[in-house]
């Protein structure tokens, strides 16, 4: 068992969770309660990475992130060094590609919430952070739990991106399922299994929490998406 890689898979998936809401929170506010045509291409957009091939993905970042660009060098001349092949590079790469992760079951939670509940909020003066953060995130918790669930274990087993952007550095990029490659790659079986026995055994906790009775029962009330 590769313990950094471990240690640092763990540190990622973290650190893209707690971005991801903050992110995804008024991200799905915004989808939900906004109106306009551009809404639709904005979710279009958040929606993306579940069907573009993380490997496009991944060298999309590292050639926008790397020397080549503006972006990137500016980028690099602020931080001190280049995105590409590196933590903070990862976590870029991370939060994009589960960003989808943690919109979509907070749009499906807040759109569940009772359209009366929103108006009788607003016709009571409350300004749509607000109604946000007093109304929508605590009847739609359970939604916060699963976008926070599934974001995390999709980082945890990212592959693609991680590879395409970060490479293989132990201690900065290789994340378990890095390590499980190269273990598989180096014939290496029996480390292979332990290392997929912990990620299929954290995968299925989390998911079996996620669909347990209990947070069935406490899903939000049959509710509608407003227009």
């Amino acid at each position: 068992m590769d313990w950094q890689a471990f240690v640092l898979t763990f540190r990622l998936a973290t650190v893209t969770t707690l971005i991801l809401l903050a992110v995804a929170v008024p991200l799905a506010a915004l989808l939900v309660l906004g109106r306009g045509r551009w809404l639709a291409a904005l979710e279009a957009l958040t929606t993306l990475p579940l069907v573009l091939p993380p490997t496009v993905l991944g060298f999309f970042l590292l050639v926008l992130l790397g020397p080549r660009t503006a972006f990137g060098r500016g980028i690099a001349a602020w931080i001190g060094h280049p995105l590409a092949f590196s933590f903070e590079g990862l976590v870029v790469g991370s939060v994009i590609y589960s960003l989808p992760f943690a919109v979509q079951p907070l749009v499906a939670g807040f759109a569940a919430v009772p359209i009366p509940l929103i108006d009788a909020a607003r016709l009571l003066g409350a300004r749509r952070a607000r109604v946000v953060t007093s109304l929508l995130v605590p009847l739609a918790r359970r939604s916060l739990v699963t976008a926070a669930v599934l974001s995390f274990l999709h980082t945890v087993g990212e592959f693609g991106v991680v590879l395409m952007l970060g490479g293989d550095i132990p201690g900065a990029t290789r994340t378990l399922s890095i390590a499980l490659y190269n273990q598989v790659e180096n014939f290496d079986y029996g480390a292979a299994a332990r290392t997929s026995a912990i990620l299929l055994g954290l995968s299925v906790v989390a998911l079996a929490a996620i669909y347990s009775k209990g947070l069935k029962r406490d899903a939000p009330l049959g509710g509608g998406r407003r227009a």
